[in-house]
């Protein structure tokens, strides 16, 4: 059957037509990108991806929000759209219809895209296990965290909100970022770090250490400078963020006693290569009596275009099985 995929975020909805059969997603559909401040809801969203599709859209939806699922009004953390599933069928149409957390949805493409959608990072060069836990997490606006779960002839996900655990410091520099940032929030999260507008921090509390006046720059001026290298404190910042991603990733791996680690989301993507060559993977392993536990666990990276979309359509082909 045939369906219309959403991926809600707080800047981009994008929209795309899926085919799903048997549980499994058989194909997606190129992929429509509207901005969401240039839509009232997301019944207008909707509406403008209908005139471009130009044919009379599936009877069926799947959601993919970036906000936690709870009751009948979900408020988007970056965005200020309101979605009520209960009013799904009567203001878009579709008769039937799955709502899931943005990296639930991450975690339905993790268990059902094929080997060659994921790239490895380090740890041993095994494919995904066919049994056990896969943790999944991804630095983005926020840090998405989830669980799949494999049993001999299913799966399951778990979408988590392991992004706001504490963040725990592993040397003087990191106590520095802590220091800097509970003046702020009091609570530091390893969201506060791991993220994109993490980065920010990271930057300033080094720049402050180098006893250089500190720029008021954003988290997307700090990873241009970063990533084209002509700030040296912007890319000594990448480095720090790619450290404490690799200790956060093995201490979620630790608490959920995983057999694999993918590491998710666009930001995932254009680090890559640094992520690589880091020192990620000894922060990784670096679990003191646990680190030869930890060095048989393989970690990838997801390189699918659009994992949030086919995703939300893998989670309504489970649901409506």
């Amino acid at each position: 059957m045939q369906l219309v995929s959403v991926d809600i975020g707080g800047t981009h909805a994008r929209f795309a037509i899926a085919e799903v059969e048997n549980g499994r997603v058989i194909s997606l559909g190129e992929p429509v990108t509207l901005k969401t401040a240039e839509h009232a809801s997301l019944q207008t969203a909707w509406q403008h991806f209908a005139s471009i599709h130009g044919t009379p859209l599936p009877k069926a939806a799947a959601l993919s929000v970036a906000s936690p699922i709870t009751g009948d009004i979900i408020r988007l953390t970056n965005n200020p759209w309101v979605i009520r599933p209960s009013l799904i069928p009567e203001r878009l149409g579709a008769d039937i219809y799955t709502v899931i957390n943005d990296f639930g949805a991450v975690g339905h493409a993790v268990a059902q895209l094929p080997a060659e959608d994921f790239e490895h990072l380090c740890g041993p060069d095994l494919a995904l296990p066919e049994q056990g836990v896969t943790t999944v997490c991804g630095p983005g606006t926020g840090l998405g965290v989830a669980q799949v779960f494999k049993t001999s002839d299913r799966y399951h996900v778990l979408a988590t909100e392991g992004g706001h655990v504490d963040y725990a410091p592993l040397d003087g520099i990191e106590d520095a970022f802590v220091k800097r940032l509970r003046r702020q929030f009091t609570r530091v999260s390893t969201e506060r770090i791991c993220s994109g507008p993490g980065i920010v921090a990271i930057y300033e509390t080094l720049a402050a250490l180098e006893g250089r006046a500190v720029p008021n720059l954003d988290d997307k001026a700090i990873w241009t400078e970063a990533l084209d290298g002509t700030d040296s404190i912007a890319l000594a910042a990448l480095d720090r963020f790619c450290l404490s991603l690799g200790a956060v990733a093995g201490d979620l791996a630790l608490a959920h006693g995983a057999k694999a680690v993918v590491i998710a989301g666009g930001l995932g993507l254009r680090i890559k290569d640094k992520l690589i060559r880091s020192g990620f993977d000894q922060r990784f392993v670096a679990k003191g009596r646990f680190q030869t536990l930890m060095a048989g666990i393989p970690v990838k990276l997801i390189t699918h275009p659009q994992p949030g979309l086919f995703g939300a359509a893998a989670a309504f082909a489970q649901e409506h099985a």
